[in-house]
């Protein structure tokens, strides 16, 4: 599939702003799964700073920086992403998942490979997962003695698609994830740091990817069917096949309806914009995003 993107961000300030220094991440990552053939970023005011990096987990992030007073930015980024189909990826061809764990441990007399190395990165707890004992209990059912990683994967991204409601507003980022996890609903990014709870406080690796998803498939998000909208979810690391990406918001392994823009340890790692600012006093923030096919591969 080939898709146009564009997303629009736009905040609104009550007083000056001074001086903004703002991070981005709104290009999509190269992957040999997408490619990003063309992509236009538009800041408002105009007058401003621009440098394009990598960050330290290799996303394509860009800084801007205004030092002239305003009370309005505006962000809007139009891109074109052609995404190819990924290979089909059996659960059985997976190592189990406790022998996974232990290749992840650290053990002085045998160095990990760098793959391993990378891998045990997104293992450990990070700003907004904190590894606890009740999602070792609430994932106890998936993890059955010699079952594949993958499988095990798989089974709790049915759980949480099964057990949480999709329910817009009633959480933010800032909501303790015990809390996601004993009201048993929220957002995608909610599903999302849940499920990487529990496969880390399994010694997994599991690290949190965002993006964009042509449409969210729970009934729920009915709204969204053709808009398209932000979008996250967990990559998931089962040798010898490498990092495997679930949507347990769906339930579904990802494909060709998800475009990934950077992958870190959670959504503090890759938030589309964040910042510091000088003045500004309160804000108002809108987002629109649209996500439109238009040709098939």
């Amino acid at each position: 599939m080939r898709y146009h993107i564009r997303h629009e961000t736009v905040y609104a300030y009550g007083a000056d702003v001074v001086h903004s220094h703002q991070l981005l991440h709104l290009v999509p990552r190269p992957a040999p799964y997408q490619q990003c053939i063309e992509h236009t970023l538009h800041v408002l005011p105009g007058a401003h700073e621009r440098r394009d990096a990598a960050d330290v987990f290799g996303n394509p992030m860009t800084s801007i920086e205004l030092e002239h007073p305003h009370r309005r930015l505006e962000v809007i980024a139009d891109m074109e992403v052609q995404v190819f189909n990924r290979p089909v990826m059996l659960a059985g061809d997976c190592a189990p998942w406790e022998r996974v764990r232990d290749s992840l441990a650290y053990f002085a007399h045998a160095p990990p490979s760098r793959e391993r190395l990378e891998a045990a990165a997104f293992r450990h707890e990070s700003a907004y997962v904190h590894l606890k004992r009740v999602f070792i209990d609430y994932a106890a059912d998936c993890f059955e003695a010699g079952r594949s990683v993958l499988a095990c994967a798989d089974a709790l991204s049915a759980k949480l698609h099964r057990d949480f409601r999709y329910a817009p507003g009633e959480t933010t980022i800032t909501t303790p994830l015990t809390e996601v996890l004993e009201q048993r609903r929220g957002v995608c990014q909610d599903f999302a740091h849940v499920m990487i709870a529990c496969l880390r406080s399994r010694g997994l690796a599991a690290r949190y990817v965002s993006g964009y998803v042509r449409r969210l498939l729970r009934s729920e998000a009915a709204d969204a069917q053709t808009a398209g909208a932000s979008h996250a979810w967990v990559a998931v690391y089962c040798p010898p096949l490498g990092w495997v990406e679930l949507d347990p918001t769906n339930d579904a392994r990802v494909a060709a309806d998800h475009v990934a823009v950077a992958w870190g340890r959670d959504f503090g790692d890759v938030s589309p914009l964040r910042g510091v600012i000088l003045g500004g006093g309160a804000h108002r923030l809108s987002v629109s995003v649209t996500v439109a096919p238009l040709s098939a591969s």
